[in-house]
């Protein structure tokens, strides 16, 4: 780059002399006087790169590794012509590190975080990287680079302390143990309708089996709670019963977490080391929710787990064998992220012995009036409240969409019962306002075809006219039509509506 500026410079200069026998037009030599005086910092990038205590790694687009700076040998222990020249898939297959960042970015072609363990020390050193893609100029992948330091550095950091309590506090708060198969009875499954009794079906046959369940679903299907039920009536309803959320935990920690440590396994470690969630959940049920966004190289090692049905703590020596029944959870397509190349597809058919798809709220119904009657009796015996739903409320629920499905449910019915008035007329108004039923007849069609959207749309613009107007002839100007028609709406669509305010 500096080589070039210096011609263009040199050339400008050039220019400017010929200037003197033929006149240049005046954007020409405007140009040439910005060239000129345009001056680069004089500052030897290499220089700096080799200089910090920071491990620098670059790959080519096929994974070929071009530099690693001083540092990186220093950090890892792994020797520069070890690496340098060769593909880093090839590096990882002979054992010389595990994770790292490179290969992530090469797939997905975006930054990324990942824990990395080198090999060449005793005992082995993890660092924690970053990898940053660089693309040309017509937005193709060019180079990764991959920076890098190892654990034991952040015991330099001014107040690690700190960052070990709020790293802990974190991971255990996406993480739920539970002992026994004692859910209460807001987290039961309930169903009216045929597809969720076909899945009801389905979980009683695949319960007393140790087969690895893949439930799928829109968010907020249930796919925790189908996954509680598997548990209790699973053999296992006496044994732990693990829930790990692999979207809320980092992948920096995820691994530690499943895997445990031994003492000494890196800077910071309990000096007693520590049993991860595999062990825990030993002889009894796991659930790994959001299962799809779990890094690749840690999809590689859950992937040996299941085959191999051991694991090995970090930093350890020793294999400890496992015997756990797991169930999966993703609202991806896992099918298409295979297409993709963001997740393993050996790791995708040994999770899908038993699919179970848990289908949205809106596919089904009549599951939607025995969910909010449910809900509705927990929240009162929750709050000490005595409320009921009307039919036309019920009519209400059933007609909207439900695009947040049981979850947004369960927390319409919650608002519903702590804000509701105890006046009927004021709790539809509350309700209509929850579920943005203004709108809801003019955008969604549902189950019901055109017909019955226009005539849900034309009741509710007749309803809201009627709550603003003192009289029919009032609210019949609003809507452009005569009080005798609006009279007839009002008893086609059976609306509430007094005579007289």
């Amino acid at each position: 780059m500096e080589h070039s500026l210096r011609q263009l410079q040199r050339r400008a200069r050039e220019l400017r002399e010929a200037d003197r026998a033929k006149r240049l037009p005046s954007e020409v030599l405007a140009l040439l006087q910005d060239l000129e005086t345009l001056k680069e910092p004089e500052i030897d990038f290499k220089e700096i790169v080799d200089s910090i205590d920071e491990s620098i790694f670059i790959a080519d687009k096929d994974g070929y590794v071009l530099y690693v700076n001083p540092s990186y040998s220093k950090n890892t222990d792994v020797p520069e012509c070890d690496v340098l020249h060769r593909n880093v898939r090839d590096i990882i297959a002979d054992g010389v590190f595990t994770g790292g960042a490179t290969v992530p970015v090469l797939q997905s072609r975006k930054k990324v975080y990942r824990l990395s363990t080198t090999y060449r020390s005793d005992p082995p050193r993890m660092g924690y990287t970053v990898g940053v893609p660089i693309f040309d100029e017509v937005g193709d992948l060019k180079q990764v680079v991959v920076s890098s330091r190892p654990i034991r550095t952040l015991a330099q950091l001014d107040g690690y302390s700190q960052f070990l309590s709020e790293a802990k506090s974190y991971a255990e708060d996406k993480v739920k143990i539970i002992p026994d198969a004692d859910f209460g009875a807001q987290r039961r499954l309930l169903w009216n309708s045929r597809e969720m009794k076909q899945v009801h079906e389905l979980i009683i046959r695949a319960a007393p089996t140790n087969a690895t369940v893949l439930l799928t679903g829109e968010s907020g299907v249930g796919k925790e709670v189908v996954a509680d039920e598997l548990y209790r009536l699973s053999d296992r309803a006496d044994k732990a019963f693990v829930k790990v959320n692999c979207a809320a935990i980092p992948a920096s920690l995820l691994e530690s977490e499943l895997f445990g440590y031994e003492k000494g396994a890196f800077s910071g470690a309990d000096t007693k080391g520590k049993k991860g969630l595999l062990e825990i959940a030993n002889q009894g049920t796991l659930l790994l929710d959001e299962i799809g966004e779990m890094s690749m190289d840690l999809q590689a090692k859950l992937l040996r787990v299941l085959q191999d049905k051991r694991i090995r703590r970090v930093g350890g020596t020793t294999d400890i064998p496992l015997d756990i029944r797991y169930i999966a959870a993703t609202n991806r397509n896992l099918k298409q992220c295979v297409a993709e190349g963001t997740f393993r597809q050996d790791l995708y058919y040994r999770l899908r012995v038993i699919p179970v798809n848990i289908p949205p709220l809106r596919e089904r119904r009549a599951d939607i009036v025995p969910l909010c009657q449910h809900f509705i009796q927990c929240n009162n015996e929750r709050y000490r409240t005595d409320c009921r739903l009307t039919e036309s409320q019920l009519a209400l629920l059933e007609d909207y969409s439900w695009p947040g499905n049981v979850r947004e449910l369960e927390n319409v019915m919650e608002y519903f019962i702590i804000c509701h008035t105890g006046t009927e007329k004021a709790d539809d108004h509350m309700l209509r306002s929850l579920l943005d039923a203004d709108t809801e007849g003019s955008t969604q069609l549902g189950d019901t075809g055109m017909y019955s959207a226009l005539e849900n749309l034309e009741k509710h613009l007749i309803e809201d006219a009627l709550s603003k107007s003192r009289s029919l002839q009032e609210a019949g100007r609003l809507l452009k039509v005569s009080a005798p028609t609006l009279s007839r709406k009002i008893k086609q669509y059976n609306i509430s509506y007094p005579r007289s305010k």
